[in-house]
């Protein structure tokens, strides 16, 4: 097994894309790649590798050319177990320079998120009682597509976002942005400039955070004693109830359980008030909190959901290991069924070219050869070849146009929605096949 050390990789920024660019000199020489040696919530050293991945490169560093895969760099990606607080985590940490400034991922090209938004904006709007006055702050706030919702209902709004080529698209819709990383100083500087915010969003993004306390004591600096600090994170239950291992990419630091989100907030004075549960991304957690001395300690509910997740095994070392082992079962199972179907003759391709999609390519060795190429919506996408696997990305159009026998939905979090738009393919003969939990045609 793996020792656990503090290390920096004497491994040079290299991009194996070219969207990236405004690349300093002390960006393109500095290394890209450490490894924890201590848990990033509770400290302690008890950290117990439970699922290995293999070594796998940055799930959204599509390539823009296949002759640029001679400059692919890969990482390990494994997961962890703390025996000490029971989260879920990385510890091989890639600069977030290099995984942020330039993001090939946006949020408005999805019908489902854009509905989720719609509810989100207007669960807050009324929870908090906002006011044209009042300020939401989403931290990674993308390509604006949340914000936007918030200023529809007349909320004042403002975004942090580092990635510069997603921001530009933000602010072209109107969404003031910062270019920057949040951390607990970029709290304090918010708030000195801009005034406390009732509101201070993160969704999809503590996740990908090392110093997970930090940000949320700049969250906590950036909140008003009357509003909430609101996260959204992937569920730790969800994904070990449904097998979502590809969830796991470089990116996504940590896997969290209310139990470990209650301690995190707990540790910086922040207070838990209320969990929803949404099924957005496979099933999400959205969390809100307050400052403690506003709130007090955590409710009964809220302890009687952190007992419920010690009963399923979210805080047991073993039921993560059997969570692994069901892991390559699903890959043996998976990699038949496309072995098999090509074997009768049959034509596969791909749908979507998520991060979590090129985990799960990858994880499974399924190249070319399986799935000759894959589509998405996204323009920043078409025309680019997956991380490792180096799946061609084209029009969402080839489907009909070329109608192969089989799509592999690798963009599973939205299999309705795709299906759906997808009618003149299903009406044509073309089936699906959803591969997780367990790999089914439709």
């Amino acid at each position: 097994m793996r020792g656990i050390f503090a290390l920096w990789l004497d491994t040079p920024y290299q991009p194996a894309t070219d969207n990236v660019t405004d690349i300093s000199v002390e960006q393109a020489t500095r290394p890209v790649h450490r490894v924890r040696a201590n848990c990033r919530a509770c400290g302690q050293d008890r950290l117990v590798r439970f699922l290995e991945l293999g070594p796998q490169p940055l799930a959204n560093a599509n390539l823009r050319a296949l002759s640029h895969a001679a400059g692919e760099l890969t990482f390990p990606l494994d997961v962890y177990f703390c025996e000490g607080c029971s989260l879920v985590q990385l510890v091989d940490v890639i600069d977030p320079e290099v995984l942020f400034r330039d993001y090939i991922y946006v949020t408005g090209t999805s019908e489902t998120i854009a509905a989720h938004n719609v509810m989100y904006a207007r669960t807050v709007t009324d929870l908090l009682g906002l006011a044209a006055d009042d300020l939401v702050v989403e931290v990674a706030s993308n390509d604006g597509s949340l914000l936007a919702c918030f200023r529809d209902l007349g909320v004042r709004t403002l975004g942090v976002e580092p990635a510069t080529n997603i921001a530009a698209i933000a602010r072209n819709r109107g969404i003031e942005c910062v270019g920057e990383f949040f951390d607990g100083a970029t709290g304090v500087r918010l708030r000195e400039s801009r005034g406390a915010a009732r509101a201070v969003i993160g969704n999809n993004v503590l996740a990908h955070v090392d110093d997970t306390q930090d940000f949320l004591r700049g969250a906590r600096a950036l909140v008003a004693d009357d509003g909430l600090v609101i996260v959204e994170v992937p569920y730790a239950r969800t994904m070990l109830e449904r097998l979502e291992y590809d969830t796991v990419y470089h990116e996504h630091l940590c896997y969290f359980s209310l139990t470990s989100l209650v301690r995190l907030c707990e540790g910086v004075g922040l207070t838990v008030v209320r969990v929803d549960e949404v099924p957005v991304h496979g099933g999400s957690l959205r969390v809100y909190a307050g400052r403690t001395e506003s709130h007090g300690a955590v409710g009964p509910e809220i302890r009687r959901m952190v007992d419920a997740e010690v009963e399923v095994g979210l805080t047991s070392l073993a039921r993560w290991r059997e969570f692994a082992r069901d892991v390559d079962t699903q890959r043996t199972r998976l990699r038949a069924l496309l072995h098999g179907l090509v074997s009768e003759g049959q034509t596969i391709a791909g749908y979507g070219a998520p991060a979590k999609g090129n985990t799960l390519l990858n994880y499974c060795g399924i190249g070319t050869d399986l799935v000759p190429y894959t589509v998405d919506r996204s323009a920043l996408k078409v025309g680019t070849f997956t991380p490792g696997m180096h799946l061609p990305v084209l029009p969402v159009e080839t489907l009909v146009e070329r109608q192969p026998d089989y799509v592999l939905i690798l963009a599973w979090n939205f299999a309705d929605e795709i299906m759906r738009q997808q009618q003149a393919y299903r009406d044509a003969g073309g089936r699906f096949i959803v591969p997780i939990p367990e790999p089914i045609v439709i």
